[in-house]
């Protein structure tokens, strides 16, 4: 946004409205469209002296006549005289102390009343002051909303700071929609749907927002982007896009394939870590994953008049007999969608249940949302004093640390492990086995449980899942329950090699849907080869993905455990993730 250069003025006329030079003798027109852009009157051009020559006059007043008044009130205390008896000399000192005290109680009075006549002037014209010195400094302009000018009010503006941020819009139009935003005549949501352009609306959203909060949103990117992509999907109000960096780690050799993982972090040293950990995973002869289980959960929350009666519902939920029949409900929602079972928990006469489904290549919460809302509709039927609380009660869980994730999974639940011979613990991780063995059982194991963890047993799984999530266009919150991970280490082989694993049990991702779409996003699936549905094999590839960052976080759990058993966190967290480069030249 280019703040150095003004727009012309007429631009910010409307149309009727003119300006009219001053005349030799400089006085105003009675009428309001023919005022003269004269500079605005001041309280000190009344005075007969400059201001700094008052106010000096004015401060060497006081401070005078105030010592007067004390060397004649000290004598008068020594000569027994009452204070109350003065003489007109002592008059007119009284009198210039109290004018010049109200003078400087005012902070120099007159400029104190210039500055609140130039805050009250509302006038228009008064805002495009090319003469106005905060100009240069603020590198800011001015502009009133368009009621305002259109109805020559002099009421002040309804903007919280009165000197917004302008720059030039595309066309009138634009302009005209700004201001109509700003004064809450358009609603910026509805922007999209109006213009039929987002890109537009982006762009008009922005401004308003500029204008209305007086803060730059310089430096967030505008351009490049496409926001069609996500209308009615992804974000709703965009007014810029954030950039992130993205980084390669790999090739990480698992189940006999490469893979160059892609993680999205401003982190430094995550990325370095992470394909290090790769590097020894590979010299070892890769690594190799299981799925164990592949099914997304939502828990409604019903009540009952009694416990009795709810108790009756998950009996009848729980039923492998009326499986079958709740499963052809449920699978009406989707295609896709698969129900797998059903787990009930009372808690007095209120019933939670949780359905688990395979959701194809989807992450799938919308997909078992919908299936969950067909069941209850049937459901009604046969219990009608059922009373449906909410669609979703907590048992899921869904974006949130919980022991039923930990314990039965949610999402795709994968086992990743790797030997690592002692070779390379020693020439790539610098470290022995030993230590890498005793640091695991201390750190990720003891140190865990001491703090009370819930599904925290490893180094720092949250930070590859996230990289990886943000890159491939996944939910970002939630890599709360798909960080869940124990990592497990031990030597073989006589002592001679390292089992490494890692187990995950509710890694929660797809490839259709959501920010997987987006090309950014979309660009990174296509290099893991696993972009879109797989049209010969619904779910395979969710569930390849959900294998390979398995796979990344045994890279990265390896890697960060042997820079701490050899003591180098420190010095490499020094070298990649603090920057050496003087930021102070950089700004200047």
């Amino acid at each position: 946004m280019d703040l150095r250069r003004r727009p012309p003025k007429p631009s910010r006329i409307p149309a009727g409205i003119q300006r009219v030079k001053d005349s030799d003798n400089k006085q105003q027109s009675s009428s309001i469209d023919d005022r003269s852009p004269s500079p605005t009157p001041k309280a000190s051009d009344a005075l007969p002296l400059p201001l700094y020559l008052t106010n000096a006059i004015f401060f060497t007043l006081f401070f005078s006549v105030a010592y007067y008044l004390l060397h004649r009130w000290r004598d008068k205390i020594r000569n027994s005289t009452p204070l109350h008896v003065v003489t007109l000399s002592e008059i007119a000192a009284i009198v210039s102390l109290i004018a010049s005290f109200i003078y400087l109680l005012g902070f120099f009075g007159v400029d104190f009343v210039q500055s609140f006549i130039a805050r009250a002037s509302h006038d228009p014209w008064d805002l495009d002051d090319e003469s106005d010195p905060n100009y240069v400094n603020n590198h800011r302009l001015v502009t009133c909303p368009p009621a305002q000018l259109a109805t020559i009010s002099v009421a002040p503006p309804k903007l919280p700071n009165p000197e917004p941020l302008i720059t030039t819009l595309a066309s009138e139009e634009d302009e005209n929609i700004v201001k109509s935003v700003v004064d809450g005549t358009i609603p910026s949501y509805s922007l999209e749907s109006n213009l039929g352009d987002c890109k537009r609306a982006a762009a008009i959203r922005r401004e308003a927002l500029q204008r209305t909060t007086g803060k730059s949103l310089e430096g967030l990117p505008l351009e490049g982007f496409d926001y069609e992509s996500i209308f009615g999907q992804c974000c709703e109000m965009p007014v810029g896009f954030v950039q992130i960096p993205v980084g390669i780690a790999g090739p990480l050799l698992l189940d006999d394939y490469e893979y160059s993982i892609p993680m999205a972090t401003t982190e430094g040293c995550l990325v370095a870590s992470t394909n290090r950990g790769c590097k020894a995973i590979y010299a070892s002869g890769g690594a190799t994953s299981t799925l164990l289980k592949d099914g997304m959960t939502r828990a409604p929350v019903v009540r009952f008049g009694s416990a009795r009666r709810a108790a009756e519902l998950k009996f009848f939920m729980e039923n492998p007999d009326n499986l079958d029949t709740l499963a052809v409900v449920f699978n009406r929602s989707s295609r896709f969608a698969r129900l797998q079972s059903v787990h009930c928990s009372i808690a007095g006469k209120n019933l939670f249940m949780r359905f688990c489904c395979s959701t194809g290549d989807a992450m799938g919460m919308n997909m078992v949302s919908k299936g969950v809302q067909n069941v209850l509709e049937y459901l009604q039927n046969d219990f009608p004093d059922m009373d449906v609380i909410g669609i979703s009660g907590n048992f899921c869980s869904d974006k949130k640390p919980a022991a039923v994730n930990w314990i039965e999974g949610r999402g795709k639940s994968v086992v990743c492990e790797a030997i690592i011979k002692e070779e390379v613990v020693k020439k790539v991780l610098k470290t022995s086995i030993s230590s890498l063995v005793e640091l695991n059982m201390l750190k990720n194991l003891v140190g865990s449980a001491v703090a009370g963890t819930l599904g925290g047993f490893n180094a720092h799984a949250s930070n590859i899942v996230s990289a990886i999530f943000i890159a491939t266009g996944q939910d970002p919150a939630q890599n709360v329950e798909s960080s869940h991970c124990i990592t497990m280490m031990e030597p073989v082989n006589d002592g001679k090699d390292l089992h490494i694993s890692v187990t995950m049990p509710s890694i929660e991702v797809g490839t259709v849907g959501g920010g997987t779409q987006l090309a950014s996003q979309s660009a990174c699936l296509n290099l893991l080869g696993v972009k879109g549905a797989n049209k010969e094999s619904p779910g395979s590839n969710s569930r390849l993905l959900a294998t390979i960052i398995a796979g990344a976080v045994l890279a990265g759990e390896l890697s960060l455990m042997s820079a701490i058993a050899a003591g180098q966190l420190v010095k490499s967290h020094m070298k990649y993730n603090r920057s050496s480069k003087d930021v102070s030249k950089i700004a200047s």
